[in-house]
């Protein structure tokens, strides 16, 4: 893969999807850049720049002269996202105390109330509300002209202006005659006022949609505790460096990526891992910046800040799936590009065919034309997509979720088949006892291979001595213990010789293995499980009993295949493992397809011949030694702790290692998905009958603005609805 250089600019200045189009052409003009994306819910542009000495001052100038602001923003150690500027509030109260007292008369002319204001008081109401509170429309659309473009405020400019004009000519033109003549001052307000109001509804909204992003940097502490020559000062947190050792006491939020020196406690990770149970920690434990710190106090050694933590990561992680573009967008690119030059070629036909009809009605013909300019703006087609991907993609990292871009979010809602790695992914990855057959009580032989088994750093002499906690033996000393390298060890145990390891090492001291165990052993290791033999010397040697080791599957393995299949998808295991092992595994949890004794660089080749059954794969592996087949698989799925390979290799990463987290990342991806396709035919099927309706002289200016405005606050607001959704199939 090519090396490319990201950099993300905060834009100024967009109203609707057409401004969209035109950053990013502006951007994709830059020599060296490879790809530009602008979102238009979060305000940002990532520019991928194939030439890494690409100056950023230079894609700031290329915005600048398709008429917007931008400013870079410090990749490292992304800022919270901005809140709601107040003065927009007071311009819509401000914007609606003049417009009332010019629509009330209109309200109660049904009612034969005639509360008309005179002509100087209408236009007196009117033109702070044009050209003070509507300033932005005409500054922002005459960036657009010049920039050889149109935008949703050139639409607004012009048709608040005809309707203003209008309204001043008829004025003039009757000034000293007898009555008012009927003005239009009301339109040209209203429909400033409604547009101001809706964009305000819809950043209010749209902030609640980037809560996910503004609750995961509340988790970072202003301040923490560090020890420096024996000594604990309070400093600010971005004076902490890598090496120092930081004090976290109880109930504090832990500030930075560290190693636990002293004391144990334990921690809650819920807003990173989505965990809702607390982790014990002690030393030699990693802690990570953002959780919270238990009962005890820690003293850590940090072993990453800033930037580079595990939390700037997620925060990271997420801002780029909310920035990203889904394929689909592209269809709303491409009809937002020509969108405004329609509408503007609309509105002239609609003026020009009424003002030429048989009435000649030249006022309602502009007053028409003012109604296709204001009902068609774009601002629902640009915020469709990325709000519910904002939402939905904020969601599912509130619950361990995290997707790496909004192709993911795409891809996984058609996934047919999920393909599981076993080792790590559906089990735990550590050796377990799971049988202990022989001559004696079991509780005995146990406490036998333990005693010897405390002498070994062997992953499976682990397994005994574990087995022997769980079950609260009194564990006697073993003596005299010698360890045979690659076969066993033996030793005394309350006076008795004894020796545990494989097969070989049994041969080897010529003990009799009785046909019972034997056969035993053999039904063992036809499952996949590992034997070893413990061996008494009295009166000859000979096995005492077997040992049997798996690795014990996770608690949802089975749970997550099940709700797999009730969403419609297949399941395939593909395993290093013995063909016996794993389609006991298979057998086990239900899963459909097994490959077995796959080596980890074929398991790319496997992936590639589940995709020619014509569906499309996902993979879900640990994210390392499953890099390949991750990369391989239409979305890769990484399970653990969030890694850098984890994230840089899938599509999704799950900060949980639990196999169930699948079947949600899919779960949310169709509800996402779901939701992009309402939106947008919501915001096509506003302009589709709108359109029409006003050119045929059904819709008045005020109406139609009312329209454009609910237009974007009703997808926002249903985009919204993900934020309720909860993982586990409970909605």
């Amino acid at each position: 893969m090519s090396s490319t250089t990201v950099h993300e600019l905060a834009i100024e200045g967009m109203t609707c999807a057409a401004c969209v189009n035109r950053v990013e052409k502006a951007l994709a003009r830059v020599p060296g850049v490879a790809r530009a994306s602008v979102n238009l819910a979060t305000e940002r542009a990532q520019v991928e720049a194939a030439d890494p000495a690409l100056d950023v001052a230079q894609l700031v100038r290329a915005v600048e002269m398709a008429g917007f602001g931008a400013k870079p923003i410090d990749t490292a150690m992304p800022a919270p996202p901005p809140a709601v500027s107040p003065r927009e509030g007071w311009h819509v109260v401000f914007a609606v105390a003049l417009s009332l007292p010019l629509v009330l008369p209109m309200l109660a002319a049904p009612f034969g109330a005639d509360w008309m204001l005179p002509a100087w008081l209408q236009l007196a109401l009117a033109t702070p509300v044009q050209f003070w509170l509507g300033a932005r429309f005409y500054r922002a659309g005459w960036n657009a002209l010049k920039a050889g473009g149109g935008n949703m405020d050139l639409l607004v400019a012009l048709g608040t202006s005809a309707a203003y004009g209008l309204s001043v000519y008829l004025m003039w033109r009757h000034a000293g005659g007898h009555g008012e003549p009927h003005l239009y001052f009301e339109a040209s307000a209203v429909v400033i006022t409604l547009v101001l109001l809706g964009k305000w509804l819809e950043a209010r909204a749209k902030r609640r949609t980037t809560e996910a992003i503004r609750a995961l940097h509340a988790l970072r502490p202003e301040r923490t505790r560090v020890q420096r020559d024996g000594v604990e000062l309070d400093v600010p947190l971005d004076e902490v460096r890598v090496g120092d050792v930081v004090v976290i006491r109880a109930g504090e939020r832990i500030p930075v990526d560290a190693i636990v020196l002293e004391g144990e406690s334990h921690v809650n990770e819920a807003m990173l891992t989505g965990e809702s149970l607390p982790v014990p920690k002690g030393p030699e434990s990693r802690i990570t910046g953002g959780s919270v710190n238990g009962e005890g106090v820690l003293v850590a050694r940090t072993v990453a800040v800033g930037g580079e933590t595990a939390l700037a990561r997620i925060i990271r992680l997420v801002e780029q799936a909310q920035a990203h573009k889904a394929p689909i967008q592209r269809l709303v690119d491409r009809v937002s590009a020509v969108f405004v030059p329609v509408v503007l070629g609309i509105a002239l036909i609609t003026l020009l065919a009424w003002g030429l009809s048989g009435a000649a009605d030249w006022e309602r013909a502009l007053l028409n034309a003012v109604a296709v300019l204001v009902i068609a703006c774009p601002c629902a087609l640009g915020l469709a997509t990325p709000t519910a991907i904002m939402a939905g993609t904020g969601a599912a990292a509130r619950h361990g979720i995290l997707i790496k871009d909004a192709e993911a979010l795409e891809i996984a809602h058609r996934v047919g088949i999920v393909a599981f790695d076993k080792t790590g992914t559906l089990t735990r990855g550590e050796p377990r006892l799971v049988a202990l057959e022989g001559e004696g009580e079991r509780r005995r032989l146990l406490a036998i291979a333990a005693a010897l088994q405390r002498a070994s750093e062997h992953p499976l002499a682990k397994a005994v001595v574990q087995a022997a906690q769980e079950e609260s033996l009194d564990v006697p000393m073993a003596s005299e213990v010698r360890i045979q390298s690659g076969r066993g060890l033996s030793g005394r145990v309350e006076g008795r010789r004894y020796a545990i390891g494989s097969a070989r090492y049994v041969e080897e001291l010529g003990a009799q293995v009785p046909p019972q165990l034997a056969a035993k052993a053999d039904a063992l290791r036809a499952e996949g499980r590992t034997v070893s033999w413990l061996v008494a010397f009295e009166p000859a040697p000979h096995a005492l009993a077997l040992l049997g080791f798996g690795d014990e599957l996770k608690p949802d393995a089975k749970l997550a295949v099940e709700r797999l299949h009730a969403a419609g998808v297949r399941t395939a295991l593909v395993s290093g493992d013995n063909a016996a092992a794993a389609e006991a595994v298979a057998r086990e949890i239900g899963i459909d397809d097994v490959r077995a004794e796959v080596l980890p660089e074929q398991k790319s080749a496997v992936i590639e011949s589940l995709k020619q059954r014509g569906q499309l794969v996902a993979m879900v592996g640990d994210g390392v030694n499953d890099a390949p087949a991750l990369a391989a698989a239409d979305v890769g799925i990484a399970m653990g702790s969030g890694t850098d390979v984890a994230m840089h290799a899938s599509g999704i990463t799950l900060m949980r290692s639990e196999p169930a987290l699948v079947a949600d990342a899919i779960d949310i991806s169709r509800r996402t998905y779901a939701k992009i396709r309402q939106n947008l035919f919501w915001a096509f099927i506003y302009n589709v009958i709108g359109l029409p309706l006003a050119a045929l002289g059904f819709l008045n200016p005020v109406v139609a603005g009312a329209a454009m405005a609910m237009s974007s606050v009703s997808v926002v607001t249903n985009a919204l609805t993900l934020r309720r959704w909860q993982p586990g199939g409970e909605r």
